[in-house]
Formats: structure tokens, C-alpha cells, sequence
């Protein structure tokens, strides 16, 4: 059976399947919920997903978690990027004088309703001053503690060799038996 991970994120995509050569792409377009519970989300998808095609499929959910604001944006980091900008959240966390933020990844992977199974990854970091032109969206305001780059400083090779989406996958393919068909 197929593993497909339902993505319209290209750059997403690209970062999986460097991990996961044999995982196909499927871009449909899913209701996206909103809360603050990233599992709540994922699952959400993952159900609407199994009502539209066969096979097994994975969904994640990538949030930034800013301690200045308790947390917040978390899952709802799309909309603060849209309204604020990596500038606009720079200045917040300047403002309110605590940069400290934590990129986690959440990948929800199902093969039927029954069971939806969770791997998480999360790196620790601090919000800079944007800087780097690879990456994407908030990938030139974090900078990860190991390194004294950002994410769009790095290469798209060392991000992906530290990145949370990395550390979730690893586990998404542990949980697999290593093997992913």
C-alpha cells in the first residue's frame, strides 16, 4: 500500500522525502481546523483524508512556540506570518524582551480511523533578527541553540540533518520497522 503524505508545502515535501524516497506527494485540499492542540488538527485531516482515497497516509503539523507569549502562536503560526511578518514577530519577542521559541513538528500517520499514531520532533532555539534567503517561512527569524546560523542561513542539507521535521520522521519510520513502502 502506498504511504502518501498530503502536502500543497513543496519545500515540506522535499525535506520528507529526502528521509522517505519511496513517499508520494498527494496535494488535496483538506478542511484545516483551527485550534491550539496540533494533534486536533492533524487528526482532523487524517480523517477527512481516509474519506477521500486509499492507503496510508501522513499529515504534520509545524508550529513555532514562542515563550514570550506563553506558547503562542503554536498551530496557528500561519496566521501570525500572514499578519505579522518574520519582522513583525522579531520585534514582539524583542518588545517583550524573551527571544527563547520552540520549532516542533507533529506528524500524524494512519492507515485507517482507528488508529492514528503521533511522532513528534522539537528543537529549542531563539528568535533573531531575519537574516538567510533558503528556507521558508519563519526559517529566517529561528535560530536553532546548536548552531549560530539560522534556518535560512543553513543549507537545505543542514537543516535537514537537525531539523524537528527530521526528528519526526526518524521516529514515523522507527515506528515502521525502518522500512517504508
Amino acid at each position: 500500500m502506498n504511504l502518501y503524505f498530503i502536502t500543497g508545502n513543496k519545500n515540506k515535501f522535499e525535506e520528507v522525502k529526502l528521509i522517505l524516497p519511496n513517499i508520494e506527494q498527494l496535494d488535496i485540499d483538506l478542511p484545516e481546523i483551527q485550534d491550539i492542540d496540533a494533534k486536533v488538527i492533524i487528526k482532523a485531516k487524517l480523517l477527512e483524508a481516509l474519506k477521500h482515497k486509499d492507503g496510508v497516509f501522513i499529515v504534520e503539523d509545524t508550529s513555532l512556540y514562542l515563550d514570550c507569549l506563553g506558547g503562542l502562536p503554536g498551530p496557528l503560526i500561519k496566521w501570525f506570518m500572514k499578519t505579522m511578518g518574520n519582522e513583525g514577530l522579531y520585534n514582539l519577542v524583542e518588545k517583550l524582551g524573551n527571544k527563547k521559541a520552540e520549532a516542533k513538528t507533529i506528524i500524524g500517520y494512519a492507515k485507517n480511523s482507528d488508529k492514528i499514531h503521533y511522532f513528534e520532533g522539537c528543537i529549542k532555539g531563539e528568535i533573531v533578527l531575519p537574516r538567510g534567503d533558503s528556507g521558508f517561512g519563519w526559517d529566517p527569524i529561528f535560530q536553532p541553540n546548536e548552531s549560530a546560523k539560522s534556518f535560512a542561513e543553513l543549507t537545505h542539507e543542514e537543516k535537514n540533518h537537525i531539523s524537528m521535521r527530521r526528528v519526526a520522521v526518524n521516529k514515523l519510520k522507527e515506528h515502521m520497522g525502518g522500512v517504508i513502502n
